[in-house]
C-alpha cells in the first residue's frame, strides 16, 4: 500500500504515538482489504460512544489519545451515547451516568461535534460525490443511496483514526465499480407505510448479505422511508448501499443481475417475525429509529393534536438537538401531550432495562430487530398511527 512522504513520517512516529496508531489501524485495514494508498475524507462519524455499547475495555486507550492533545483533522460526528439530558439522566444509576459524562467529554477534548446522532446528515449534508468514513450502518446506507456520498461502513476504531488523520483506505464502496448493483430487486407488494420499507430492508437484508441491490416497484418513496429501508437493510444484512428505480446507475453492469421478487407474504411475515409479543400495552412506545427528521417531528405533533399520553405508559420521541432546536414549536406541542423528547440516545443505546421496560412497540424495524438482544425486551413492529393510538387516550 502506498503512502506519500508525510504519511510515512506518521506511520514511523515522528509526529507522536496517537498519529502513528491511527495511521497503523489505517494501513493494517487498507492491506486487508486490498487498498493502493489512502484518500482524504469530508468526514468521520464515530459509533460506540454509547457506555452500554462500547464497555470499559477502550476507555483507558482513548483517554490516553484525548491526554495526548491530538484533534480531530475533519467534521468529526458522534453516534448517539445512552443518555439523553432531560429525560434519562437522573433516572439511571449514577455510576453509568458518571463513566458517559466521561466518555463525552473524552470525544469533546479531541474536537468532535457533539451530535450524538445516527443521522448526521440532518446535521450537516454531505457534499455530493464525497468521500466520507462513516461508522453509523444506517447513516452509511443512507449517505451512499440517497446522497450519493462515497463511504464504507467503517468500524469505530477505524472512524475514529479516520477522523485524527482525516484519511481511509481506497476501497470497497469507495471504487465506483464496487458501487454498481448485483442483484435485480422486483418488489410486487404495496408499500405505504414506514414498517413495511422497514420490513423490506430487513427480508433483503437475510437474502443480500453484502450484494447491492437495484430495487424496482417502489412508488415515489419519501426519504423518511427510504431510511427505514436502509436502516432495517443494514441491520439484518451487510449491505452498504442500494439503487432503486430513479436512483438506477445510468451504466450500469452489463453482467445479467440476480433476481429476487418480493411478494406482499414476504412483508407480511418479517413484521410478523419481528413482533415478539402478544400483550397490548407495552412498557415504552418508541419512534425514531433512525433519529427523527424536521418533517416527521411536525407531522407526530400534528397527529397528537391536542391528547394526551396514558398515565400508565411512556412514549419516546428520538431526534437529534439539531433537529430539536429547530423544531421548538412541534416540540412544545408533542410534550404537551406528556410525550417526551429524546436527544443523545436512543431506546436500542440507553438500560431501558434498567428502567423496567420489558416490551417495546416501535415504528422502526431497526429497533424491532434488535430489542430481544440489545434491550432484554420483547418487541412489536407497529406503524406510526398505530403507535400513537396506543399511546394516547381517546
Amino acid at each position: 500500500m502506498y503512502l506519500n512522504r508525510e504519511e510515512e513520517r506518521i506511520y514511523d512516529g515522528e509526529y507522536g504515538w496517537a498519529k502513528q496508531v491511527c495511521m497503523k489501524i489505517l494501513v493494517k485495514l487498507g492491506e486487508l482489504f486490498g487498498a493502493s494508498r489512502l484518500i482524504p475524507v469530508e468526514s468521520a462519524h464515530v459509533s460506540g460512544v454509547s457506555y452500554k455499547t462500547l464497555g470499559d475495555a477502550p476507555i483507558d486507550f482513548l483517554e490516553a489519545l484525548a491526554e495526548s492533545c491530538e484533534k480531530v483533522a475533519v467534521e468529526a460526528t458522534l453516534n448517539p451515547q445512552s443518555l439523553d439530558p432531560k429525560h434519562l439522566i437522573r433516572r439511571l444509576p449514577e455510576n453509568l451516568v458518571k463513566t458517559q459524562l466521561k466518555l463525552c467529554q473524552i470525544f469533546e477534548k479531541m474536537g468532535f461535534r457533539t451530535s450524538y446522532t445516527c443521522t448526521p446528515y440532518y446535521v450537516k449534508k454531505p457534499t455530493k460525490g464525497a468521500h466520507l468514513a462513516w461508522a453509523e450502518s444506517s447513516a452509511v446506507v443512507y449517505a451512499n443511496s440517497i446522497l450519493g456520498a462515497w463511504t464504507n461502513r467503517e468500524g469505530g476504531p477505524s472512524a475514529l483514526a479516520a477522523a485524527i488523520i482525516g484519511k481511509t483506505p481506497d476501497c470497497g464502496i469507495h471504487n465506483a465499480e464496487n458501487r454498481e448493483p448485483k442483484v435485480m430487486v422486483e418488489v410486487r407488494a404495496t408499500l405505504e407505510r414506514e414498517v413495511d420499507y422497514g420490513a423490506l430492508g430487513i427480508f433483503l437484508g437475510k437474502v443480500l448479505e453484502d450484494k447491492i441491490p437495484l430495487i424496482t416497484g417502489l412508488k415515489n418513496p419519501t426519504l423518511e422511508k427510504l431510511k427505514q429501508l436502509g436502516a432495517a437493510l443494514a441491520s439484518s444484512g451487510m449491505v452498504n448501499m442500494f439503487h432503486y428505480d430513479s436512483a438506477t446507475p445510468k451504466t450500469p453492469t452489463q453482467e445479467p443481475l440476480e433476481k429476487v421478487v418480493v411478494e406482499a407474504r414476504n412483508i407480511q411475515e418479517a413484521i410478523e417475525e419481528l413482533t415478539t409479543t402478544s400483550t397490548q400495552k407495552p412498557d415504552l412506545i418508541f419512534i425514531g429509529c433512525p433519529h427523527c427528521s424536521l418533517r416527521e417531528i411536525r407531522e407526530i405533533a400534528e397527529k397528537i393534536g391536542d391528547k394526551k399520553v396514558r398515565r400508565d405508559m411512556e412514549l419516546w420521541i428520538c431526534t437529534s438537538r439539531h433537529v430539536k432546536d429547530k423544531a421548538r414549536k412541534h416540540v412544545q406541542r408533542i410534550e404537551a401531550s406528556g410525550a417526551k423528547i429524546i436527544t443523545d440516545t436512543c431506546a436500542v443505546v440507553t438500560w431501558t432495562d434498567k428502567l423496567g421496560i420489558k416490551t417495546i412497540m416501535t415504528n422502526s424495524a431497526k429497533t424491532a430487530h434488535y430489542a430481544p438482544t440489545l434491550n432484554k425486551a420483547e418487541a412489536k413492529l407497529a406503524s406510526l398511527e398505530e403507535c400513537l393510538k396506543t399511546a394516547l387516550k381517546e
